[in-house]
């Protein structure tokens, strides 16, 4: 049995801390090419997906272009080209990491194939061979969650790791889930011609994000969408090139119709494929690993980072956890803990979306005081200019001492607009200091955040 100093599981972010590992060490890297060398966010998840959302931005920019004074035809879309400029570069890059580490070198092995532990530090890679180590850091990632609804599996769907690849464009989808994924695939699909349906068990969509921030979502998704609320998908069914799919909903039961399914209701942790009672690994009750805030299991020398034990589901998030990882591995004696006070996320929708932070609800729910500035994009220059006439910028606050609290818009370029905020939220910088030691450009559309601090009653 070959033994190496350390073992990582999963080429994601794990392929980070491989990289990052001291050179003297022998090395596994151990993957399952389940979606792709390099990992969710690289085959299946954050890059694939935001290439095929700018596209659909695009088609949607040329259908609102009238407004603006210009007669633009609608688009025609080549479903086939689009899809080759995303995967052609995306699959490139994955066969050139798998070849990289298939090179390897003198310390630096590759497994390809399924890892079980056969004991606290033996790990066994199906259809191969059993390794040990000193140290492993699991780095597993995640996988689509499949509710259980009767005829589900054999009426055929989709989730997101396989429906990018379509091979034509259908003309009706069904989406089952209201939250993130489903609303980035709605947009995706809907501004490329799709009629789409949305099945949402609650009264809305993307229910976690702050209260006025959902119900504005809500509002836009249902004059775009078919957008189904409060509904319990009872059973599905196919018939011939049509699914069913039947609801029980506030009016009774009622059917919806499509070409496609598209299952978008989470991810969940891969921890369950990997037999970890047998390594003696703590789990939490999802079935995410457990990990302390250096990212250690409750078993010394086992480290796990990333959606295989993190509750964000977040690439950045990864990231951070494998950057901690590294350093604790090769620095033992001097080790640094992950820092997830202030961990921003963005839904690359139509609007987009981005928060950090406490929500409004949130902050009523436990009792902290707050104020609130809010800014329309219709209220600053360049919202004229976009003429968007129903975003914001909404930004909470501590009354005492200015300290941010959360901040959450909703608009044109959200994610990039919400930086400043969570850089003031990390360094601790106090409302009017962000907002009035600077230059705001003029007329840049960041005079939304500069005038959604000024609006903070402090």
């Amino acid at each position: 049995m070959r033994h190496f100093d350390l073992v990582v599981i999963g080429s994601g972010s794990g392929d980070s801390v491989v990289a990052g590992r001291p050179r003297e060490w022998k090395v596994a890297l151990v993957d399952d090419a389940a979606v792709g060398f390099g990992g969710t966010c690289l085959n299946v998840g954050c890059i694939p997906t935001k290439m095929f959302v700018y596209t659909a931005d695009l088609a949607e920019m040329a259908g609102e272009a009238k407004a603006f004074g210009l007669d633009v035809p609608a688009p025609a879309v080549r479903w086939q080209d689009i899809r080759r400029r995303v995967f052609d570069r995306v699959d490139r890059h994955s066969a050139e990491g798998l070849h990289r580490r298939r090179a390897g070198g003198p310390d630096l092995a590759l497994f390809e194939g399924e890892a079980r532990f056969t004991g606290p530090k033996t790990l066994r890679v199906v259809g191969g061979e059993t390794i040990s180590a000193d140290r492993f850091v699991i780095a597993a990632g995640s996988r689509p969650i499949v509710p259980d609804v009767p005829g589900l599996a054999d009426a055929g769907f989709l989730t997101n790791e396989t429906v990018m690849r379509l091979d034509k464009l259908p003309e009706r989808m069904v989406i089952l889930g209201a939250g993130a994924i489903a609303a980035e695939f709605a947009h995706v699909f809907s501004a490329l011609g799709v009629h789409i349906t949305v099945i949402a068990r609650s009264g809305g969509m993307l229910i976690r994000e702050d209260g006025d921030v959902s119900q504005l979502f809500s509002d836009l998704a249902r004059r775009k969408w078919d957008l189904r609320e409060r509904r319990q998908a009872t059973r599905v069914e196919r018939d011939g090139a049509t699914v069913r799919v039947h609801l029980r909903g506030p009016g009774g039961a009622e059917v919806v119709e499509g070409d496609e399914l598209l299952v978008a209701v989470g991810r969940r942790s891969n921890a369950d494929r990997l037999n970890l009672s047998a390594a003696g690994v703590a789990t939490h009750p999802d079935g995410r690993i457990e990990v302390d805030r250096r990212q250690r299991t409750n078993v010394p020398g086992i480290f796990a980072l990333g959606d295989v034990s993190s509750e964000y589901q977040l690439k950045h998030v990864a990231n951070h956890e494998a950057r901690v990882v590294a350093h604790n591995l090769a620095r033992p004696d001097l080790p640094i803990e992950a820092d997830h006070r202030f961990v921003p996320h963005a839904v690359f929708t139509s609007p987009q979306i981005a928060s950090v932070g406490l929500t409004e609800q949130r902050a009523r729910a436990d009792g902290v005081p707050y104020v609130v500035g809010r800014r329309d994009y219709a209220g600053i220059a360049y919202g004229w200019a976009m003429n968007d006439p129903e975003g914001f910028a909404k930004i909470l606050a501590d009354p005492r001492t200015g300290r941010l609290l959360g901040a959450h818009i909703i608009g044109p370029q959200a994610s990039v607009l919400i930086q400043p905020l969570i850089q003031a939220m990390s360094l601790g910088q106090d409302a009017l200091s962000v907002a009035r030691g600077q230059y705001w450009i003029h007329p840049a559309m960041s005079e939304l955040v500069e005038n959604a601090l000024l609006d903070l009653a402090l």
